[in-house]
């Protein structure tokens, strides 16, 4: 078996806001790949709208550096556990990780995740504590934290033989014994180099997996990959082997390869490289491309299951087809089934409606970026209230359970307990590190944690820190009963007046504002009672010839409660839907109409009698 010596490939592995992409900004701006006076900003992997707007990392992207005339390609991944399908697509192609740890949180819960997927691939780890700079840090308690955890999921001795490096990537310094003055990130480098191992290479004709797609205008698709075996070059002949083992011919179009945030077109490629190729109209992420004298398959990428589903259906609201620009069930129909396409822990299916399509994904916020994305696309619809997956094993029904980590104040730790135990959760460990801050664990069925997050950031007034990564499944653990109030439902159509609303908030809180068109049926805000009421929000005060000393004093009402979309989507019922346009979002009753909401409780009272 060769090595080229020339290459290294690592893939990234951290927890959200731990600094990975920011660790990866330094790498490139200190490997030279920009020129001097270039203005890159910061978060530079970042370069998606909604990645920079929620300042998490969404897509799995490529990118490489040269350092000593060796090439390091790096697979910077998600860090939350909702997009934990990227990390599984494309850690194959690394031969080393990058585990970055915060050195005040320490490793969590998706880092356990996703490294137990490393270590299982055999991959070696390089971990690097970052933040140490920071004047709270726990480097040492970090440190044994990590340790504990190699112990647990290393599946041989060596991989429990890794380095360990201290990191500022903010500053863009690192060092491999703590207390030493950092000057660069020439010790990372320097550790990748001598601790990853250069990739095998296989003698024989070209053989290559695809992790990733992306497409061009002119280049149409592009299939991205790591080189296995062989070499490639443009107008090389070539097949695809698909997942039922059938064989498509195609001619390579163009080679590329990856430095900085480039692509490089290149005449050839060889075994351990990271490549894009063109050529290929109906490849898909898992299909081998090879050569015509050996088209033998590589292992298909193996994803985790979804945990979570809603319907999506055409906007079947008055105002349909008012704001969007593709509202029919064929262009909903389309987009969301060629989203399948690169997004590998999605799933669509047709149900009985022929206007409604079953979406299930990884957790709330997956499916709550998929219907953001449609949104700004210009796609209008409807979707319903997420719910778990479960399923019949044994002839026993089994329900999804993930771990709940938070990071909470100890004044929290009651009101936290109470809204978890009638979720169904468990605690299972609690931690006080003495400075008033604690770690709670909880095992909670993924139904339970559905609508929690704005229930959560209400309780502890921002103060705490969730986390979530899925256990496994459990036997059902019974159904959860709602605590939610009811709504005040809108009973006429028209534009909300200041008379009217003020009605609404002697009834509880109000999600619109003056002016707002409203139709029969649209949710308008929250009740303070459990029951749900009817409301005219556009009546008008009547006019009389009558005045009072205080007639003409404005009223003043109080700000409305702006729901964001994951809001929205956590907020509603089982009878409730969100109605999502690319200028709105409002949240609506299945039913329109009062009388058919009244004949609706009716059916299902003499169902229970019967």
């Amino acid at each position: 078996m060769n090595y080229r010596s020339d290459i290294r490939n690592i893939v990234i592995i951290a927890h959200v806001d731990h600094g990975k992409t920011t660790l990866v900004d330094a790498m490139l701006k200190q490997s030279k790949v920009f020129r001097d006076n270039q203005i890159v900003g910061k978060l530079i992997m970042d370069q998606g709208v909604l990645e920079r707007e929620k300042g998490i990392t969404i897509m799995a992207k490529n990118t490489a550096v040269v350092y000593r005339r060796v090439k390091i390609n790096i697979i910077d991944t998600p860090g939350h556990a909702d997009f934990s399908g990227e990390v599984e697509r494309v850690i194959s192609m690394a031969d080393g990780c990058l585990l970055l740890v915060d050195s005040i949180e320490g490793p969590m819960p998706q880092t356990k995740f996703v490294l137990r997927q490393a270590m299982a691939m055999g991959l070696k780890p390089i971990v690097v504590i970052n933040k140490v700079d920071r004047e709270n840090s726990r480097i040492a308690e970090v440190l044994s934290s990590t340790e504990d955890l190699f112990l647990e999921l290393a599946t041989s001795a060596d991989q429990l033989d890794f380095p360990v490096l201290y990191a500022s990537a903010q500053e863009g310094t690192a060092v491999t014994e703590l207390g030493m003055k950092g000057k660069d990130l020439t010790p990372l480098f320097e550790c990748i180099l001598g601790k990853v191992s250069p990739p095998q290479i296989e003698s024989g004709t070209f053989q290559m997996l695809v992790s990733n797609l992306d497409y061009d205008s002119h280049k149409g698709r592009i299939a991205i990959g790591r080189i296995w075996r062989g070499k490639v070059a443009p107008h090389d002949p070539v097949v695809s082997v698909g997942t039922d083992g059938s064989v498509t011919p195609y001619e390579i179009g163009e080679v590329f390869t990856y430095l900085g945030l480039k692509r490089l077109k290149v005449e050839e490629a060889e075994a351990g490289d990271i490549v894009a190729v063109t050529g290929l109209e109906k490849v898909t992420i898992g299909d081998t491309i090879a050569s015509l004298e050996r088209p033998e398959a590589l292992p298909r990428i193996k994803i985790g299951e979804p945990t979570v589903e809603m319907t999506f259906g055409v906007n079947t609201s008055p105002f349909a087809s008012r704001e969007g620009r593709f509202c029919t069930t064929r262009q909903l129909r389309e987009r969301l089934y060629k989203e399948l396409e690169t997004n590998l822990s999605l799933r669509v299916q047709d149900t009985d409606s022929p206007d409604t399509f079953l979406v299930k994904g990884r957790g709330e916020l997956h499916l709550a970026i998929l219907i953001e994305t449609l949104r700004r696309e210009g796609y209008e619809f409807e979707v319903s209230r997420p719910e778990a997956i479960t399923k019949v094993v044994d002839g026993k029904l089994m329900e999804p359970v993930e771990v709940l980590t938070i990071d909470t104040k100890d004044e929290y730790i009651g009101a936290l307990t109470e809204m978890l135990g009638k979720r169904q959760a468990q605690l299972t460990d609690m931690r006080n590190d003495g400075h008033n801050n604690v770690r709670l664990v909880f095992h909670v069925p993924t139904k339970g944690l559905i609508g929690f997050r704005n229930a959560f950031t209400t309780a502890t007034r921002g103060e705490s820190i969730i986390n979530t990564t899925f256990l496994g499944y459990e036997p059902y653990h019974g159904d959860i009963i709602s605590t939610r109030n009811g709504v005040l439902v809108a009973s006429e159509q028209g534009i909300a007046v200041t008379y009217g609303l003020n009605n609404a908030q002697g009834r509880g809180f109000t999600f619109i504002e003056p002016g707002t068109p409203v139709y029969e049926g649209m949710i308008i805000g929250l009740d303070s009672r459990p029951k749900d009421i009817a409301i005219n929000v556009c009546k008008e005060k009547k006019k009389t010839n009558m005045r009072s000393s205080t007639s003409d004093i404005a009223i003043k009402l109080t700000p409305s409660i702006q729901l964001s979309l994951e809001q929205a989507i956590g907020f509603i019922n089982n009878d409730e839907l969100v109605e999502v346009t690319p200028e709105n979002i409002r949240l609506r009753k299945k039913l329109l109409t009062q009388a058919q909401r009244l004949r609706d409780i009716s059916s299902s009272r003499r169902s229970i009698k019967k």
